[in-house]
């Protein structure tokens, strides 16, 4: 078995549901395992950890925020029933090249908290915390399904921006790579498309399903039915991409007309203007049938992320170095949030079928080695 698969199957395991996929949740109990596994593999390696305040934890090598250090790693949370790849992936990667560098190398290896949005609802948060992106208060304030806020979570307020992560040289984040377009082991990104989420609220009234005529009914189902067409429409004739992959009905009955739907769009295009112009178009879409369907809506834009373009010479150092191709992505990520802070590349592992956030997301174990020999090799020409 190689290194890698030894590694990998200390964490396989952990919050693995019936489904295949994995419920890795920010602060739970699978999450706060891998955090612990996260400073046991640190302790292995003599590395000092550290936490900012705000959820991340650092592994170091050298002394922390040390002027010229090389920060890699990625996250430990999940969408619901994701794979196992999309963040882990990069951890494990992060710990077998820093064994792979010579002692005096300063690098640190990180593992950002709630990158997915999946339980507190904006992605990247711990990033977004770290660079000064979100209040502290704003995001202390932020609550999961069950009404459990972030700080209650974390059990404090968020710290917020720490200025000491402008002194690093240097951020590389490994990641499975997110779609098809990778044909060879290891790749190098370019850009992230801007991306966004927004909450919809359509609200009617509630009746009996059975005794309202179809003529007396306020519907919201029927407004937000309307919408999830009109997002598909308008992102496919913009070259776009738009997805409502959440929703929540009141009062979820069988037999009762809903009085509230509740919709999350998620919306991503090759530019800003692009972008704006989508969201633009579908609110105007579900606004129209609103006022048809005698609903009510309200769009709140929960979280926005603009056009990324990685640090150019150092993506094109490194694919030079490796021999790899640059190429963009359309899925967001921890350091899309800090390249406005600090250079910053990514490394991306061949998928074999781009299938992602689903149980048959996958990367070969020899990709994954080759992975951790192309991180180690940047790592080792960047320190």
């Amino acid at each position: 078995m190689s290194e890698f698969a030894e590694l990998w199957a200390e964490i396989a395991p952990i919050g693995r549901a019936d489904s295949g996929g994995y419920l890795r949740y920010a602060l739970t109990p699978p999450e706060l395992t891998l955090r612990d596994w996260f400073r046991a593999q640190a302790a292995r390696r003599d590395m000092t950890v550290t936490e900012d305040g705000n959820g991340n934890l650092f592994a170091w090598r050298g002394e922390p925020w040390s002027p010229g250090t090389v920060l890699t790693g990625s996250h430990f949370d999940s969408v619901p029933h994701g794979g196992g790849y999309d963040g882990p992936l990069g951890i494990v990667s992060a710990f077998l090249a820093v064994d792979r560098l010579p002692r005096e190398r300063k690098v640190g290896v990180a593992a950002f908290i709630e990158e997915e949005g999946g339980r507190f609802g904006v992605p990247c948060l711990g990033s977004r915390l770290l660079t000064g992106v979100i209040d502290p208060d704003r995001a202390a304030a932020l609550t999961d399904r069950d009404g459990v806020t972030f700080g209650a979570a974390l059990g404090a307020r968020p710290a917020g921006a720490l200025p000491e992560i402008g002194q690093l040289a240097a951020v590389i984040e490994l990641h499975i790579e997110q779609g098809r377009a990778l044909e060879v082991p290891v790749g190098v990104g370019s850009a992230i498309w801007p991306h966004g989420r927004w909450r919809m609220d359509f609200a009617g009234v509630g009746d009996h399903a059975g005794t309202t005529r179809m003529t007396d009914r306020r519907d919201p189902m029927l407004t937000f039915a309307h919408t999830v067409l009109a997002a598909n429409k308008e992102a496919r004739l913009a070259g776009a991409h738009a997805t409502v992959g959440r929703v929540q009905v009141e009062p979820n009955a069988t037999n009762a007309i809903p009085s509230l739907v509740r919709g999350w769009l998620d919306a991503r295009a090759a530019d800003t203007a692009t972008l704006d112009r989508l969201v633009d178009a579908v609110v105007k879409k579900a606004t129209e049938r609103a006022g048809r369907d005698g609903t009510e809506l309200s769009v709140t834009r929960e979280s926005v992320t603009g056009e990324v373009t990685f640090n150019l010479p150092l993506a094109e150092r490194i694919a030079a170095l490796l021999g790899a191709p640059i190429l963009p992505t359309g899925a967001g990520h921890d350091a899309g949030v800090l390249s406005a802070h600090v250079p910053t590349a990514m490394l991306f592992v061949r998928n074999p079928t781009g299938v992602s956030h689903s149980p048959a997301e996958h990367a070969s174990d020899a990709d994954c080695e080759a992975g951790v020999e192309a991180l180690a090799t940047v790592l080792e020409d960047l320190t």
